[in-house]
């Protein structure tokens, strides 16, 4: 009889430092029998949603956490019954976890019951760490500067390796609580203590010696909020709808907050006679070379926008404020500002500056789609160098759009609209488009960003200025 043994898969680091995830649903059941890689779970951290690949070939023995509930990195959210000599790592030696190859019921808590991507993740390496996100979407380079977005799916998740360190589990102290030592809780817990605005000397803790956890605040909240409730109501509140600020919309308030308030802005605006551009539009989608391609005003200024950084490259720059000096890139990951379901994202094309239109045309419209499917992987959310906010697309020609935290600024492309325009000392018809520029004016002067966006005009109005500019 074959024996069998209980593997533990943890919440890994889906990438950049995130410390939660919320399981948003199962995939599998208890009872099922799964593949290695296969889709058990999707999660949604504070910047996307994610699927998780199993880590194990075998059959699912416990799920530990329900779909809603917000889960620490390093806790285990399922268990799997998995044979002892078909382990993850290919079925090798026992892992470090493991007490006996002949137990039955052995749980193994190392971290080769996370995939390849919490490995390169986990706590223990003294060098500076890039998120690894294979099968997530990503791919890094030798250089740690990811490349563009990997086209493979969660079966492109290489098997984990034994030598990979465990998750970091939370360190409790066992020293003897004090009046005047800090509240003993997770740094979740107190970060989500800061942003509610709770002094944490106030919470009771109810958990391992006394720790305070995140239901020990959201009961003090209710309980004040209970006191705080007038005995008689008014009717008022059965008109409210109420929405918990969580995953990406919490995440994008609190980078636009921290953006708005760190970097001081600037923004110009330009408006631009583009009939040349929708012109050139609309023989390019008749061109046979481009059949098939999606292609949209928004296509023509991503491009645009491209070139003209090319004579104005102090916009794609960022302020690192640690070391004080000002990062100049030597490639261009292109945001696109996406409205979706969860609230505003921005993934970025990586080395959109080498693509071509056609290229560029595709990037775009699987980064469009990814993004309104809630499918886009922190990688995609991450390293952005400039960005673009398409404001057109809702009937509106100008604004004043925030920049995206650490990148040194955004354009944003108004409606083209039909307006009376002077051509040749004469009154026309044409198609005019508002650009509206934001920048860090740390990094940027105001020449530089009045040039760039004069480029950004020029050739918006005239295509050809391309051919002056490369």
């Amino acid at each position: 009889m074959t024996a069998t043994m209980i593997k533990e898969f943890r919440l890994p680091d889906l990438g950049e430092g995130l410390t939660e995830s919320e399981i948003l649903s199962w995939k599998v059941a208890v009872g099922d029998t799964v593949t290695l890689n296969q889709v058990i779970a999707e999660v949604e951290t504070a910047k996307a949603v994610v699927e998780l690949p199993s880590p194990f070939a075998g059959v699912v023995a416990e799920l530990h956490e329900q779909p809603g509930t917000v889960v620490e990195v390093g806790k285990p959210i399922v268990s799997f019954e998995v044979d002892d000599a078909g382990s993850s790592n290919g079925g090798g030696a026992p892992a470090a976890g493991d007490r006996s190859a002949g137990d039955r019921s052995v749980v193994d808590t190392a971290a080769n019951g996370a995939p390849a991507a919490v490995a390169a993740e986990a706590v223990g390496s003294p060098a500076k760490r890039e998120p690894n996100l294979v099968g997530y979407g990503a791919v890094v380079e030798h250089s740690g500067r990811p490349t563009r977005r990997a086209r493979g799916n969660v079966q492109d998740v290489k098997s984990p390796t034994p030598e990979a360190p465990a998750i970091a589990e939370p360190v409790l102290s066992r020293q003897a609580d004090v009046a005047s030592e800090r509240p003993r809780s997770t740094p979740p817990v107190r970060k989500l203590a800061r942003d509610l605005g709770i002094d944490l000397q106030l919470v009771p803790g109810t958990g391992q010696g006394g720790l305070i956890t995140r239901e020990d605040v959201q009961s003090y909240i209710g309980a004040a909020e209970t006191a705080q409730a007038t005995p008689v109501s008014d009717g008022q509140n059965e008109r409210e709808s109420r929405t918990p600020i969580k995953g990406v919309r919490k995440f994008t308030a609190a980078a636009m907050v921290q953006s708005a308030f760190t970097a001081p802005h600037v923004t110009e605006f330009l408006t631009v006679d583009v009939t040349a551009t929708m012109e050139l539009l609309a023989r390019l989608k008749g061109n046979k070379a481009f059949e098939g391609y999606k292609l949209t005003p928004l296509t023509i200024a991503a491009k645009a926008v491209l070139v003209a950084l090319r004579n104005n490259p102090t916009l794609n720059s960022r302020w690192d404020e640690a070391s004080q000096e000002i990062v100049q890139f030597n490639y261009v990951n292109l945001g696109i500002a996406a409205a979706t379901p969860r609230g505003l994202t921005v993934p970025n094309i990586k080395d959109a500056d080498r693509l071509t239109l056609r290229e560029l045309s595709t990037e775009l419209t699987d980064l469009t789609d990814t993004a309104r499917a809630g499918k886009t992987s922190p990688s995609e959310l991450s390293g952005g160098t400039i960005s673009i906010t398409n404001i057109g697309v809702f009937g509106i020609d100008a604004g004043t759009p925030i920049l995206n935290p650490g990148e040194a600024a955004i354009v944003a492309l108004g409606a083209v609209r039909k307006a009376p325009w002077v051509v040749n000392d004469e009154l026309a018809v044409r198609q005019v488009m508002s650009l509206s520029l934001s920048f860090d004016h740390r990094l940027v002067d105001g020449e530089q960003g009045s040039r760039f966006l004069a480029d950004l005009g020029d050739i918006l109005a005239d295509p050809a200025m391309v051919m002056t500019m490369i």
